[in-house]
């Protein structure tokens, strides 16, 4: 299956195309001229690709399958008006210019695989959270309503369309987790604020795997939760994170400071609430790697 893929240099997209390329497809990494990736993997490529402009390089032609992952990071910064321009365009503006791009092609790609997250919900409490849930009014799930908006308009030339809604991704590679471990580390790791915050994550094995579920099954579409079945509050993410690292968890994270240190942002990524269950996964029978997060920190942390 000849397979593009934006974002491939993130967590996510090195270890997905690490697994298909491994599979025998033949996998294209669309990158910025300035973007140095990895390379030398058998039955991968890059291709050039401006966002900007939705020019992409010719080999791109022919392509059955497109996964869009990239999008500066929410993390990396304060979120002042330039931030928050920036997180926008990077998702929805480079994926209505990539929709562009496939809708120029003579034969579409059958299924375009594009990312969002479990923010579009925005806080919800202790509210049970499935992918028919209605989005949040906050800057998250604004950005990500818009950014799932941009993706389906691949319906219009009758490609598939599946919008992965990732909760917190845990790997040591790369993404949330090093962050927050960090802090364990120093022995002054603890709940952040009441610590009641629902948190919504899965393994990086597992989010592999349901891609590559929602490539190949043809009956999937629409947003999937991917998520693990175990939704749990951050007082006992924070308990698990220090039992698997042997370190303390005494310290807690009052919300004035952190609020004082990072802004809006504190509230949307640190105080928010979000209880996601994976439904759709459930009734297709996608069996996950790791249900329980003491299990995943055994194997994450080991």
């Amino acid at each position: 299956m000849k397979i593009l893929v934006t974002g491939a240099t993130g967590l996510v997209g090195t270890a997905l195309v690490a697994v298909l390329a491994r599979e025998g497809h033949t996998v294209f990494r669309l990158v910025r001229s300035s973007t140095k990736s990895a390379g030398g993997r058998a039955g991968t490529f890059d291709v050039p690709w401006d966002p900007e402009t939705g020019e992409l390089g010719g080999a791109a032609v022919g392509a059955e399958a497109v996964v869009n992952l990239g999008g500066a990071s929410i993390a990396d910064g304060r979120w002042t008006a330039s931030r928050k321009k920036l997180l926008r365009t990077s998702r929805i503006d480079a994926t209505r210019s990539l929709v562009t791009a496939l809708g120029k092609m003579s034969a579409k790609p059958d299924v375009l695989l594009s990312a969002s997250a479990v923010g579009f919900y925005g806080s919800r409490g202790d509210e049970i959270l499935t992918e028919e849930s209605a989005p949040g009014n906050d800057f998250l799930g604004q950005l990500a309503k818009d950014w799932e908006a941009e993706a389906l308009g691949a319906e219009a030339f009758g490609t598939r369309v599946v919008l992965a809604r990732f909760g917190i991704i845990l790997a040591t590679e790369g993404g949330a987790l090093p962050k927050m471990m960090l802090p364990f580390k120093f022995g002054v790791g603890g709940r952040i604020g009441d610590g009641k915050q629902w948190m919504s994550w899965v393994a990086l094995e597992d989010v592999v795997a349901i891609l590559r579920l929602a490539i190949m099954k043809r009956e999937l579409h629409g947003p999937i939760n991917v998520v693990a079945p175990e939704p749990v509050r951050n007082v006992e993410f924070t308990k698990e994170l220090a039992s698997a690292m042997h370190r303390p968890a005494i310290f807690p994270a009052p919300p004035f400071a952190l609020r004082l240190a990072m802004g809006e942002m504190a509230d949307a990524l640190l105080l928010a609430s979000q209880r996601a269950v994976p439904q759709k996964l459930s009734r297709e029978g996608y069996s996950f790697a790791s249900r329980n997060l003491k299990d995943a920190f055994e194997t994450i942390c080991a």
